[in-house]
């Protein structure tokens, strides 16, 4: 089904911006309706400064309540949103529709390897399980109570300085061909998770952490596709760190 939607008005401000016509193509599920999913479009008037978002709220706003899907700040930060845009992992919030081919239909999807909840809401308790076995926590010996704050060089802080920056969007994991067919494997985010703590010199659990991910379903499933770094909306380098762990693993004999 396609529905186009004219404004009947616009603000000045908007109308200072060039407008555009884009038609919106979101993957739907509604298990109280339908058993299987299905494509609907609809086409709708934008601005050059809108993002994937956007246009996604002006849909769930002005012509379908029902139209589902996650997101918070809307500024990259959350990662809530995390979707397929033309079949790539990316933040709603993060991709301006003036970036994309607007005169093909823009496709929305849910991400992949996650059970689909409804249109692009997924359960994401299996993402976040391999994040909880990991120990994403700074571990220290209890019996040394420190008298002050634990200080730390900017070369200390430089070995994993790139893995802080992860915001649990799933957008890398969700990207891996290994997760889509093996739901037990750990998956991107949960290494790199592992790996902020294992590369932090105040942290006394990084054996404990590698015999985690030294496991079959651990960082020996990745087969090194690049997909994840692809994916990542903060840039981090994945397939590095997954390196570095495996590295480290070797390493230490764990």
């Amino acid at each position: 089904m396609t529905t186009t939607f004219e404004p009947t008005s616009t603000t000045d401000n908007a109308g200072a911006v060039d407008s555009f016509t884009v038609t919106v193509q979101v993957r739907r599920y509604q298990p109280e309706f339908h058993e299987e999913g299905y494509w609907e479009s609809w086409t709708v008037e934008m601005h050059g400064t809108d993002r994937v978002l956007d246009a996604l709220h002006k849909i769930k706003w002005e012509l379908d309540g029902s139209l589902t899907f996650r997101r918070s700040c809307a500024h990259g930060i959350c990662g809530s949103d995390a979707m397929r845009i033309n079949g790539v992992n990316r933040l709603a919030c993060k991709v301006l529709l003036k970036d994309l081919d607007t005169s093909k239909p823009i496709t929305v999807e849910a991400i992949k390897g996650l059970p689909v909840e409804k249109d692009m809401i997924v359960d994401m308790e299996p993402f976040f399980q391999s994040y909880r076995e990991i120990m994403p926590f700074l571990i220290a010996d209890e019996s040394k109570e420190p008298t002050r704050e634990r200080l730390q060089s900017a070369e200390a802080r430089e070995a994993f300085d790139d893995t802080t920056k992860c915001i649990l969007c799933a957008a890398c994991t969700s990207s891996c061909p290994v997760f889509w067919t093996d739901g037990q494997y750990f998956g991107p985010a949960a290494i790199v998770n592992a790996h902020r703590f294992i590369f932090d010199d105040r942290d006394e659990g990084g054996d404990m952490r590698l015999e985690v991910l030294n496991d079959k379903e651990g960082v020996w499933r990745c087969r090194t596709t690049f997909n994840c770094t692809d994916a990542c909306p903060r840039g981090i380098q994945v397939t590095k760190a997954i390196a570095e762990v495996k590295q480290a693993i070797l390493a230490r004999n764990i």
